[in-house]
C-alpha cells in the first residue's frame, strides 16, 4: 500500500450519526484538506478494496478553543462521507 493513500485519508470517524450512515452503507473520514475528491475515492478504493459510488466533502470551521488563560484555534480539517455499492462494507475496528 502507497503511504500517499494513509497521507490523504487520516481517520475514520466514529460518532453516533456516523454511525447510523452505516446502514446506508455510507462511511465518514477525516481526510487531507488538499485533497480532492478524487483523490479520495482512489485512496479509500486502494486501502479497504471496495467500490465507491460517491463521495461528498465539508470543510470543518476553524473553532476558538481555551486552555486556562491562553487561547488558539482547532486544527483545520476536512470531512468526507463515502458511499459504497450496495453489498460492500468497511470494517471499522
Amino acid at each position: 500500500m502507497n503511504t500517499k493513500y494513509l497521507e490523504i485519508i487520516k481517520a475514520p470517524l466514529v460518532t453516533e450519526k456516523s454511525s447510523d450512515r452505516q446502514t446506508l452503507n455510507q462511511y465518514t473520514f477525516k481526510v487531507s484538506p488538499k485533497a480532492s475528491k478524487i483523490e479520495i475515492k482512489e485512496a479509500i478504493e486502494k486501502i479497504f478494496k471496495v467500490d465507491v459510488v460517491e463521495i461528498r466533502t465539508l470543510n470543518m470551521k476553524v473553532k476558538k478553543k481555551r486552555v486556562g488563560r491562553y487561547t488558539g484555534l482547532s486544527n483545520r480539517c476536512k470531512k468526507a462521507i463515502v458511499t459504497l455499492k450496495p453489498g460492500q462494507t468497511i470494517e471499522l475496528n
